[in-house]
């Protein structure tokens, strides 16, 4: 999986096509990410201990990775992601388009 916690991403698919936002949360072993202010739903809490005022709150869900792509900082556009080697010998991911490095 090419998307991280704390990327940028643009939605590319679904009902919130257009939306750029940052990566909260990824969970590699179903292919989705939570994106920030992306699949908005409404949930009703109750309170108990940990939180004291009832009532309807909004939080965002989850979405399948394959609807995302990175955005690049560096050309402003969205882009695949490749992987290339450093001089340490590390792999890093850098945009396909540009080249800049993305990690």
């Amino acid at each position: 999986m090419d998307v991280k916690k704390g990327d940028t991403v643009l939605v590319i698919a679904g009902k919130d096509k257009g939306l750029r936002g940052k990566v909260l949360r990824s969970i590699p072993d179903k292919s989705q990410v939570v994106v920030e202010g992306v699949h908005r739903h409404k949930r009703h809490q109750k309170a108990n201990a940990k939180v004291m005022q009832a009532g309807i709150i909004t939080k965002e869900g989850p979405i399948h990775v394959s609807n995302v792509m990175v955005y690049c900082q560096a050309c402003h556009q969205p882009t695949r992601v490749r992987r290339e080697e450093n001089a340490d010998g590390d792999r890093i991911r850098v945009c396909a388009s540009c080249g800049a490095s993305l990690d």
